[in-house]
């Protein structure tokens, strides 16, 4: 039986069944749609976002304003690619326009994932939420990037439709740059991209706030992620004896192999890796042996570890539910669905548009796990925190939290 059946079947069971997989359900029903990479090394961290995403809908008891709260775990991935697919995210956005009991679209996870599930949405006037899509340009005009046409290009029906709870790359390479800067002094950086709309896009943030500090970039390339190895590129690297290395982009797109590179070349510098291998996936595929004490792994917001108050509160629960830790993204899950559900009290039945205003309108939010914050006009969080981690034993152990 595959994950979806089992998911299904094992919540059909359950007295309040919560977690429904492609069930239209009958009665006073409210859909909430995922669509997050379900298969491949993903799958560790989006295991805890839709986690995250039941626990809210618990905190309701699976119903809301006379409605029975369902939620449909759609997966964006392929198992050909082990990641995001252009093709199912699309699907996705498809079906939940489709589906006159969805209200509300959470996801994706991908930056590039959003581009195309952002213009399917937003003709049908659907309200998208996504707890770890980064890239700027979604929301906002990105300087240097006007040709793209963003955030225009997603926003065809004149409305705007897609908002985040997570912070966003331009806080989160340039305030990676400034710590660089200002704690471990470093003069000189070499820079590495997987060429993807998240990786390029959060290694030439850095880039441009290095140069306004005065740290030399002595270099700045595209990998090519179906090579199996760079210890041709690391033995040049090496030879170039920068300060630190900066790879912008994911766990999927060969983060944890440049690390082990990087060892077996003798090329000693920190290593620095953005929110994309901020997960255990990038731990168990390079080896703790291979990073402890060389790698920095930077998220927006708060390592859950820090979080206090409702923060720590959520934490708790999650660990006495689910018998382990939250990944980083868990608590973005929770809020993403919570801001969502509390609109729904508001708001008392299922329509499509009061929904939406109601949400991007949302101002001094504090019924989640975040603490206190709005969305600002793009759709985006206020909270624009940066969290550094440092490898240790095997653990991301925080060392530094930043405000944009």
């Amino acid at each position: 039986m595959d994950r979806r059946k089992f998911l299904s079947v094992a919540a059909s069971g359950a007295a309040g069944s919560l977690l429904l997989s492609g069930c239209g359900g009958g009665g006073n029903v409210l859909k909430i749609a995922s669509s997050l990479p379900r298969t491949g090394s993903a799958q560790g961290q989006t295991d805890t976002i839709v986690n995250g995403i039941k626990m809210a809908i618990d905190d309701y008891g699976g119903q809301i304003a006379g409605m029975t709260i369902q939620h449909e775990d759609k997966d964006d991935a392929t198992a050909a690619q082990g990641q995001w697919d252009a093709g199912k995210e699309a699907d996705n956005a498809r079906e939940a326009t489709g589906d006159k009991n969805v209200m509300v679209f959470i996801g994706p996870y991908n930056s590039g994932a959003a581009k195309v599930s952002m213009p399917i949405l937003n003709e049908a006037g659907l309200l998208q939420i996504s707890p770890a899509a980064t890239w700027p340009g979604l929301t906002k005009k990105v300087p240097g990037q006007e040709a793209s046409g963003e955030p225009d290009i997603y926003r065809k029906s004149g409305k705007i439709t897609f908002c985040r709870v997570c912070p966003t790359d331009d806080m989160q390479g340039p305030l990676t740059a400034r710590y660089m800067h200002e704690e471990l002094k470093t003069k000189t950086v070499y820079i590495l991209d997987d060429k993807e709309l998240y990786g390029a896009g959060i290694a030439g943030l850095f880039k441009a706030e290095c140069e306004k500090l005065g740290i030399k970039v002595l270099g700045h390339q595209s990998i090519v992620t179906s090579q199996q190895n760079f210890k041709g590129l690391m033995k040049e690297i090496k030879g170039l004896n920068p300060d630190a290395l900066y790879f912008g982009g994911t766990t999927q797109s060969k983060g944890p192999q440049i690390a082990i590179d990087m060892k077996a070349e003798g090329l000693n510098c920190p290593l620095f890796v953005p929110d994309g291998c901020r997960e255990e996936a990038f731990i168990t595929a390079a080896g703790p042996e291979v990073l402890n004490g060389r790698v920095y792994a930077t998220i927006g917001g708060y390592d859950p570890s820090q979080l206090t108050g409702a923060g720590g509160e959520f934490v708790k629960k999650y660990k006495e539910k689910f018998k382990k830790d939250p990944e980083a993204y868990a608590v973005y899950g929770y809020e993403a669905a919570k801001v969502f559900l509390e609109a729904v009290k508001k708001v008392g039945k299922k329509d499509r548009e009061e929904l939406r205003k109601a949400v991007l309108e949302t101002k001094d939010f504090d019924k989640g796990a975040l603490g206190k914050w709005s969305f600002d006009a793009n759709g985006d969080t206020t909270l624009q925190v940066l969290t550094i981690s440092k490898i240790e034993d095997g653990k991301f152990k925080p060392v530094k939290t930043l405000e944009g």
